[in-house]
């Protein structure tokens, strides 16, 4: 059985992967901007692929404190990828856990490929952004090759606030049975973990390099996600003058043609939780 040295494994994400893949995973639960942490862990066991995911990541923190998310999600990369190309031994196989968010929003709906300039919209999208060059710059011409994962919208049912999703179902339930809701005018694209754990799989199984985007590659507009779980909850809601329309859809065909296929999801609030 491969080992897999894994940062982040106990976020939503993490967790789902340490449950599903086929690998003994040996978890880093250390404070991913110590360095010397970074370089212990590294060096304190052999291990035949990393899955990095160790990240802030709902917007608000990111935007609240971009400095320290900077320090995470870029510098806590680059002091994993130095040990790694330190050690003597290395992984054969590195994955960065990326984001649809380097991208940015589109006003029209069009699939984004990985050929999409990547222009984020968000300090978030920034952060990762910053996160893959670190991988390309360090990896490039290393023995350890490379997968870049960006992946779009997801949701679990262990997923929690301020998660898009679980902000809808938190404010839906509590609040009263006629709600005034603003700002849903967004199209996003939805996968589970669990197909995000199949892509993962799959990528490695194929040590696939370079960029691949890990999406659904279907829209799903929040205002009739909305509506599902005012409908669950027996509540209506009015819906106040919307902002623009905005789209982050994925083109997936890339990593399809590798054998992956996401589940298809339908208006059905078992598909969200």
């Amino acid at each position: 059985m491969n080992v897999c040295a894994i940062t982040g494994s106990d976020g939503v994400l993490g967790k789902r992967i340490r449950k599903t893949l086929p690998f003994k995973f040996y978890n880093f639960k250390k404070n991913i901007t110590n360095k010397k942490e970074v370089e212990k862990w590294v060096n304190a066991k052999n291990f035949d692929l990393v899955i990095h995911l160790a990240a802030i990541v709902p917007t608000n923190l990111v935007n609240k404190n971009f400095e320290n998310a900077k320090k995470v999600n870029v510098k806590g990369t680059e002091y994993l990828l130095k040990a790694l190309l330190k050690k003597k031994k290395k992984p054969k196989w590195f994955f960065l856990a990326s984001t649809s968010h380097v991208y940015g929003l589109t006003s029209r709906f069009k699939k984004i490929s990985e050929k999409s300039k990547a222009k984020p919209s968000t300090k978030y999208g920034h952060s990762k952004k910053m996160a893959e060059k670190k991988v390309i710059k360090n990896l490039k011409k290393s023995k350890i090759n490379f997968c870049i994962g960006r992946i779009f919208s997801f949701t679990d049912k262990n997923q929690k606030d301020p998660f898009v999703i679980p902000s809808l179902n938190k404010k839906i339930k509590n609040g009263n049975k006629k709600l005034n809701m603003e700002n849903l005018n967004h199209y996003r694209d939805f996968l589970s973990t669990a197909d995000i754990c199949k892509a993962i799989k799959i990528l490695y199984k194929k040590k696939a390099t370079g960029i691949f985007n890990i999406g659904s590659g279907k829209k799903f507009l929040l205002k009739n996600i909305a509506e599902l779980i005012a409908k669950k909850y027996n509540k209506k809601i009015n819906f106040k003058k919307n902002k623009k329309l905005s789209y982050l859809i994925s083109d997936n065909k890339k990593i399809t043609k590798l054998g992956w296929k996401p589940k298809k999801f339908v208006n059905n609030l078992k598909y969200f939780y």
